[in-house]
């Protein structure tokens, strides 16, 4: 078996992803444009989805999976009197409302939304990446199956509506959201159509955060290229939440083969206490994450070629 290149280029990206496209073929472009094979992405977006998404170049890609990004925010635009059955403009219309008028008053829409805000049961999209039985429900939904998923606990955490607008004759709320992993912003839409009496659908969505990411953070994909990625390289340790802990050249080969340090070889980042996560690195990259046990910093993941975008 040969022996994998090593990558030119390790860090993490945040992209900014225009509409129309799937994550896959966000991270094609990447590929691309930075002449590695190494590209993987950290949670996805809907094709009509735009904003931000994780991604990972070469060695960093090792981390999507540590990163869980538990909070997401969203700027959401809910039209009322059709639901889908996608839960969003691009399905088929399943069922029409017509308008009421309450559904374009302002104080009417801002207290709806509000009571949103809370932990619940979401039912998600019939059409959703979720595996049944090894089967991704979007597959079994476009073959025809009737697809019932079950629910499950999220939270929305805040809720606010932004403005109402009339279209087409038909109410047009934009709403922007902050919830847990795993919530279906088209899924809240659908609840809040049936909520009111009414149906919804959704017709735009733009993430403007994932965990401590921010839009402000990411690269337009039009603008990727090395001199780009290396410039907005995101800081893995703070990506990961874990703590900064510079260490010396001299201790670069013990941590290349995996030993055990002294916690004297790391003291500078200051409290390491037992089982937190410790980023180890030098000269602004990241060579290692690693925990302490006892009097010992124990790498867990070393990286041959270090991750790039540690801010110090």
């Amino acid at each position: 078996m040969a022996k994998r290149s090593q990558s030119r280029i390790n860090l993490l990206l945040g992209i900014d992803k225009p509409s129309g496209m799937t994550s896959h073929d966000v991270v094609a472009r990447v590929r691309r444009a930075l002449g590695e094979r190494r590209v993987g992405h950290a949670g996805t977006l809907d094709p009509m989805a735009t904003g931000v998404m994780v991604v990972g170049v070469g060695q960093a890609t090792r981390l999507l999976g540590l990163i869980t990004l538990d909070t997401k925010s969203y700027i959401a635009e809910i039209t009322f009197g059709a639901e889908t059955d996608t839960d969003d403009v691009e399905g088929r219309v399943v069922r029409e409302a017509s308008a009421r008028p309450e559904l374009f008053n302002p104080e009417f829409a801002a207290k709806a939304v509000s009571d949103v805000i809370g932990v619940q049961e979401q039912v998600p999209p019939a059409y959703s990446a979720i595996s049944v039985n090894g089967v991704r429900s979007y597959k079994r939904a476009r073959s025809g199956e009737d697809v019932e998923l079950p629910a499950r606990t999220i939270e929305v955490i805040d809720a606010l509506l932004l403005g109402v607008e009339k279209r087409e004759g038909n109410a047009v709320w934009t709403v922007a959201f902050t919830v847990s992993k795993g919530t279906y912003i088209r899924a809240l839409a659908r609840d809040l159509g049936r909520t009111l009496d009414n149906a919804a659908h959704l017709s735009a969505l733009r993430r403007t955060a994932s965990g401590n990411i921010g839009i402000s953070s990411c690269l337009a994909l039009d603008e990727v290229n090395e001199a780009s990625a290396q410039a907005s390289a995101l800081d893995p340790v703070a990506v990961l939440g874990a703590l900064v802990c510079p260490v010396g050249e001299d201790v670069l080969g013990d941590i290349a083969n995996g030993r055990r340090l002294p916690t004297a070889s790391v003291l500078t980042c200051g409290d390491i206490s037992s089982g937190r996560l410790l980023g180890l690195t030098h000269r602004n990259a990241l060579v290692a994450l690693a925990r302490r046990s006892d009097d010992l910093v124990v790498p867990e993941m070393v990286f041959p070629q270090p991750i790039g975008g540690v801010h110090l």
